[in-house]
């Protein structure tokens, strides 16, 4: 699964939040919006303001891959 599909599936799983209200909710018009979805090129800045606009909180972890543990 990609970003985009990971956005996607949060809206819905958020209540079914749109494109354009997620746009409008991290300060993006929705076309802006849509060519991120399009090119699937999301910043982390902008990754941070789609999980404030969605109530949440963006963590990134590297996992090991030997021992499943996060690397810190």
């Amino acid at each position: 699964m990609d970003v985009r599909e990971y956005i996607k599936l949060c809206c819905v799983k958020r209540g079914g939040i749109t494109e354009a209200e997620l746009a409008r909710r991290t300060g993006q018009t929705p076309q802006n919006m849509n060519n991120k979805y399009k090119r699937n090129t999301f910043k982390v800045s902008e990754l941070e303001r789609v999980a404030e606009a969605l109530d949440a909180e963006l963590k990134i972890v590297f996992v090991d891959k030997a021992s499943g543990e996060p690397i810190i």
